[in-house]
């Protein structure tokens, strides 16, 4: 199936240090693209895939599962890992939970882990009853978009596929048992007002992780914050996230 204009992956090839992107459930690289140039801009190698089932269409998303989208991020960390002397990964929302499953999996082939607005704990009513839901409805209405910048808009879909929402419970359940894996710096954006994500997320991992966990506040973005006013805090709290804990240096610091 096609595309969508814009959802394409998104790769850059830099310098020894690589970044792994992960966008969010529903969304497509779109909502990270501006990221990873900032990245690429400062002599980083980037990694943006898009995951089976995004960028095309909801009823395509429909015949994938977590395990698909993980998959391919996998491929992607190899491939980064075969090429770059330290990978860091990073994600908004389902990206960032799956960012932190990389983290408890591959353990000190990940140096370091940022995640945005990150989607750990299923709070929401529909996620609870989605696997009962999909034998009667066959999608829902999306949570793209949830953005407080005036103009910007989510590439991403109006409705969501229950079936693929459905399987979204056993990864939260494997990332919430094997939290104590990670024990790598990791970095949290957390939106005040968040519309899709609620705080019970980011208080679980700040009960559950100890010194190597930072929280930084947003305070002027929604759930989206990569494509929000805070935008720029994110790039550049990142970048000097990567540079800090990095044990070689950047290109452009050469």
């Amino acid at each position: 199936m096609p595309v969508l204009p814009g959802a394409e992956p998104y790769h850059h090839d830099g310098g020894e240090i690589g970044v792994l992107l992960c966008h969010g459930f529903t969304g497509s690289p779109q909502s990270l693209r501006p990221w990873g140039e900032h990245l690429a801009q400062a002599g980083l190698t980037v990694s943006l895939p898009r995951l089976p089932g995004h960028g095309t269409s909801w009823q395509e998303m429909s015949r994938t599962r977590w395990e698909d989208w993980y998959a391919e991020l996998g491929k992607a960390f190899a491939d980064l890992r075969g090429r770059c002397s330290e990978v860091f990964v990073a994600g908004l929302s389902l990206g960032g939970c799956m960012a932190l499953r990389l983290a408890e999996v591959h353990g000190d082939a990940v140096r370091g882990v940022v995640v945005v607005n990150p989607s750990v704990v299923g709070d929401a009513p529909l996620l609870r009853f989605a696997p009962a839901l999909k034998y009667v409805v066959p999608s829902v209405p999306g949570v793209a978009g949830d953005i407080k910048k005036e103009g910007m808009t989510e590439l991403g879909y109006a409705r969501t596929p229950v079936r693929a929402a459905a399987t979204l419970p056993q990864l939260w359940k494997l990332v919430q048992r094997d939290i104590g894996e990670v024990t790598q710096p990791l970095l949290v954006f957390h939106s005040r007002d968040d519309h899709v994500v609620k705080p019970a997320s980011v208080a679980f991992l700040r009960a559950r992780l100890g010194d190597n966990l930072e929280v930084r506040e947003l305070t002027d973005s929604y759930h989206v914050a990569t494509l929000d006013n805070d935008a720029p805090a994110i790039f550049e709290g990142s970048l000097e996230f990567i540079r800090s804990h990095a044990s070689v240096p950047l290109t452009k610091d050469l």
